[in-house]
């Protein structure tokens, strides 16, 4: 089922959550709506589910104007971070309990309804667990009912808002890689919320990345990474760092001295130059950045320092081999060897 979202405004009291939004949801995909807390991204997601009617614009559902239907009109899957089962009914009863209060003529029969369930708790890997009740399941399986009752119905578009948010590290890691495996096999229309990068950068077909209540990029989430379309989503997505330079004759400057970076194509004048701490290469002698180091910690195989460069106006981050001998106060010179430059902000 596609999903078009257009020109939709959100006001609550004459705030405005949602400017002018539009986005298009393909049928079939996993979309990631990717932001900080306040960004709207839950707004917009309450919206395509009908929990909130726009102020201005239209949703629409295929070919179909859904703005003014409703939950059930619209057909829709909803999972959310704190599970919502119902804690007086066994598993099985809950995965059944959307189609058992459908009006009598979209009924399934009582035995076709119990089949469907127990085939949803086989596909999340719950079977034999259909008589306990939810405070004797772990976090990771709560959710996997909650999932399992939001594909009972057989929704047109499965709306998650943040389903992981309550589980630990772990578990989330898990959750994602069998949540990817369920979506590829059942091939719904999905729409996923969440504030963390490495779980839409990993779950996503596509990213819908918010700030301020506006969409800031769409795109896959190689696209979104390795090409950032302004400084918000460059810094939001994945670790950087920024500095003020200038650009003059075909090159970057820090202060009086270039940084042996090529502005090709740049015009002349300030700009803010953005780089990952692992898009970088050491140097000895030439042009370059360098920097006294701050501090040092581990990040996985690497060593993450922090280097005041600049004379100690700028701290920037880069990433060193573990067994790099730079220590504390020690000097490191190196220059970007990935960037992406915007104006001043």
């Amino acid at each position: 089922m596609d999903v078009s979202v257009q020109n939709v405004r959100k006001e609550f009291d004459r705030f405005p959550a949602l400017h002018d939004v539009s986005l298009d949801i393909r049928s079939g995909e996993l979309i990631a709506l990717l932001g900080p807390s306040g960004s709207g991204k839950t707004t917009l997601l309450r919206l395509i589910a009908g929990l909130e009617a726009p102020t201005a614009g239209k949703i629409f559902f295929g070919h179909e104007d859904a703005s003014d239907k409703s939950v059930q009109e619209r057909n829709i899957g909803f999972v959310f971070q704190h599970y919502a089962l119902f804690r007086h009914m066994t598993i099985l009863e809950n995965v059944s309990f959307g189609l058992k209060v459908r009006p009598k003529a979209l009924r399934p029969a009582a035995g076709e309804i119990r089949r469907r369930a127990l085939e949803l708790l086989d596909l999340v890997q719950l079977s034999g667990l259909e008589k306990r009740y939810p405070n004797q399941l772990s976090g990771g399986q709560r959710q996997r009912v909650a999932l399992a009752r939001a594909l009972a119905i057989e929704p047109r578009v499965l709306l998650l808002d943040e389903p992981f948010g309550a589980l630990d590290a772990q578990v989330r890691r898990d959750l994602r890689k069998w949540l990817r495996e369920i979506h590829d096999r059942t091939g719904h229309t999905t729409v996923f919320v969440t504030h963390d990068q490495e779980e839409a950068l990993e779950l996503s077909d596509r990213l819908c990345v918010m700030s301020q209540g506006r969409i800031e990029q769409v795109g896959t989430p190689d696209d979104v990474y390795d090409n950032p379309q302004s400084p918000f989503v460059f810094g939001f997505i994945g670790e950087s760092s920024a500095l003020p330079v200038r650009v003059s004759n075909g090159e970057f400057w820090l202060d009086d001295r270039p940084i042996g970076v090529a502005a090709k194509d740049q015009p002349d004048g300030q700009a803010h130059l953005y780089f990952r701490p692992h898009d970088v290469e050491l140097i000895e002698g030439g042009p370059g950045l360098a920097g006294v180091v701050a501090t040092s910690r581990r990040v996985g195989g690497t060593r993450r320092v922090e280097l005041d460069v600049g004379g100690g106006k700028h701290r920037v981050e880069i990433d060193l081999p573990f067994d790099h001998p730079a220590g504390e106060r020690s000097q490191i010179a190196f220059r970007p060897k990935r960037w992406r430059v915007f104006p001043p902000r």
